[in-house]
């Protein structure tokens, strides 16, 4: 299956230097492979499941997903964000782990 969807990457920064920092993300459009695909739902002691997907996608990374692997974030896909819990290089991509839905900023 290809994958061709947007790879959040967040930064912490302080916008107005009054020393209240937070997250910036910069999102980027990319392109590959869904390598793995599985859900999940896990229901310990909550009212309501928490679906996760046991995923992985391998993009074709560029110079910035390789100098910047350390800060993404998520990865969209199906309209949803999920949260990228690791990331593995094997140049010239990266594959990208997913988890829970990502519930960070914007």
């Amino acid at each position: 299956m290809r994958y061709c969807g947007v790879i959040g990457f967040g930064s912490t920064v302080d916008q107005d230097d009054d020393d209240v920092w937070r997250e910036e993300i910069t999102e980027r459009l990319y392109m590959g492979d869904v390598v793995k695909h599985t859900y999940n739902t896990q229901s310990a002691d909550k009212l309501t499941k928490d679906v996760q997907v046991n995923m992985q996608i391998s993009i074709v990374a560029d110079e910035f997903a390789n100098n910047f692997m350390h800060l993404i974030r998520y990865a969209e896909w199906r309209g949803v964000r999920w949260q990228v819990v690791t990331v593995e290089p094997q140049y010239p991509r990266l594959v990208l782990s997913l988890g829970g839905v990502y519930n960070g900023g914007s």
